[in-house]
């Protein structure tokens, strides 16, 4: 996986080179000369480039875009209409069809709350959740080898406590053992929601979520849309604009979602009996699981699960939730490079389907970007350290005003310190070199068969990272 998508990464960046390397300076055109440490002769051309080397650009950004959102669209519309009740079992035509006529009694929401030690965040998790205008019809923490009082706060606030038995696969084993008990039970209409323990979901939330559910037969899941908590300095601003671009990102796509995200999601319990079903079969995984114990990021991998079998997903505007931040540097480090290894190896496990296209394309624009932004920063330094005086580069500097403006009007809903972080600019390029280098280590990792590990944040008042050890 790693050597295939650094492969094809390299390989549009080559492309583009040659491109520009095949200009060749207009005749006349004397380019300045600076001298870098005094022993490395530059060139350096103030004019802006050439049409040509300008078009070839364009166009590879535009041919990569059109096709993705083309492919992308033909996929949708495909599973959308599918009645192939073998390929494609959840597909919305097919649920209609088993459905028609038949009326299975309102929505009800069963709420999962897998906990490890969240003894500081699991009352706020409950307050949120236990005053929704839509009350849950259950409530059930799942205490996966607390040694603190969350046993105890999850009782004292009124709702069902599952202790695990011997779970050694973490969150994703942890919800396996509850949802064997309670599946069987559930009908046609009930749905099963997802909360993780330091996560609260906005008011309004599972009242918006029912609706969905109610008014779509053929919908599966939904997710929420987050937004990062309080606190944590710059940092914590860094990753609370970072969500707010997402979220307006999905705004655009009219909630059409690429991962359901883990910390607040709810699904037809219909489609996590057919994803136990098909584990092994399939999709990876082992029959009767509705998470795949080996996956490093079980919300991704599940995502894929269901949109194999030709789920409808959404992530509305009205479902938002709050979720934490990562405090400090390494334990931001850690979240991020279990995300970016289990997208990765979950790729790796589904390989190049209908399904998995769009995700395949995303990671080697995320890996194309990293060599981008290398190469940006890269020439940034030797332009510095090669000129004597500052040098204005009047078309380069009409390209940062407008990326400039696109950065702070994407995070104009975050308020007015995501908008001035924003306007600086330069944290925001540190931070995203900082996410750049959690990429490169991945597939390093994943090319030299590392062990992944999984992080826990401690949300004591001084707030830590601990690293637990997963299997990759």
């Amino acid at each position: 996986m790693g050597l295939v998508v650094g492969a094809i990464a390299g390989s549009a960046a080559l492309l583009l080179w040659l491109a520009v390397a095949s200009d060749s300076p207009p005749q006349g055109n004397v380019p300045s000369e600076g001298i870098i440490f005094g022993i490395w002769r530059l060139f350096y051309d103030l004019e802006a480039p050439s049409p040509r080397v300008l078009l070839a650009a364009v166009a590879l950004a535009v041919m990569f875009a059109a096709g993705v959102a083309l492919i992308e669209i033909q996929v949708s519309n495909k599973a959308r209409r599918s009645f192939d009740v073998q390929t494609s079992p959840l597909a919305p035509k097919v649920i209609m069809a088993a459905t028609r006529g038949t009326f299975h009694g309102p929505v009800v929401v069963t709420v999962l709350i897998p906990a490890h030690n969240e003894e500081a965040s699991l009352p706020d998790t409950l307050r949120s959740i236990l005053a929704q205008s839509h009350r849950p019809g259950r409530v059930i923490v799942v205490a996966d080898n607390c040694t603190d009082g969350t046993v105890a706060i999850a009782r004292s606030h009124g709702v069902e406590v599952v202790e695990t038995v011997e779970n050694t696969a973490r969150k994703a084993g942890a919800l396996n053992q509850v949802l064997r008990r309670i599946l069987p039970d559930q009908g046609p209409n009930d749905v099963i929601m997802v909360l993780d323990a330091d996560t609260a979901v906005d008011d309004g939330f599972l009242a918006g979520a029912v609706s969905r559910f109610t008014n779509d037969r053929g919908l599966m899941a939904v997710g929420g849309l987050f937004y990062g908590e309080e606190g944590a300095g710059l940092l914590g601003q860094l990753q609370r604009n970072e969500y707010v671009r997402y979220s307006t990102q999905i705004g655009r796509r009219r909630g059409r979602v690429f991962v359901l995200t883990g910390t607040a999601s709810l699904f037809r319990s219909t489609a996590l009996r057919s994803v136990a079903a098909h584990r092994g079969v399939s999709i990876p995984g082992i029959s009767g699981d509705v998470y795949d114990t080996a996956a490093l990021t079980e919300d991704n991998e599940l995502t894929l699960a269901l949109k194999s079998l030709g789920a409808l997903i959404i992530s509305p505007a009205e479902c938002t939730v709050v979720t934490e931040v990562m405090p400090t540097v390494e334990a931001l480090w850690v979240q991020r490079l279990r995300w970016q290894r289990g997208a990765l190896e979950n790729l790796g496990a589904y390989g190049i389907t209908r399904a998995t296209f769009r995700y395949w394309a995303q990671q080697l624009g995320i890996g194309y970007s990293v060599i981008a932004l290398g190469c940006f920063v890269l020439l940034i330094v030797i332009t510095v350290l090669a000129v004597n005086v500052w040098v204005w580069f009047p078309f380069w500097l009409g390209l940062g005003f407008v990326f400039t403006a696109e950065r702070v009007v994407s995070v104009w809903k975050g308020g007015w310190r995501a908008r001035l972080l924003a306007a600086a600019l330069v944290p925001e390029l540190v931070f995203d070199i900082v996410l750049d280098l959690v990429y490169v280590q991945g597939i390093i990792d994943i090319t030299l068969g590392r062990t992944g590990a999984w992080g826990h944040v401690d949300h004591a008042p001084t707030a830590t990272a601990s690293v637990e050890e997963a299997s990759s």
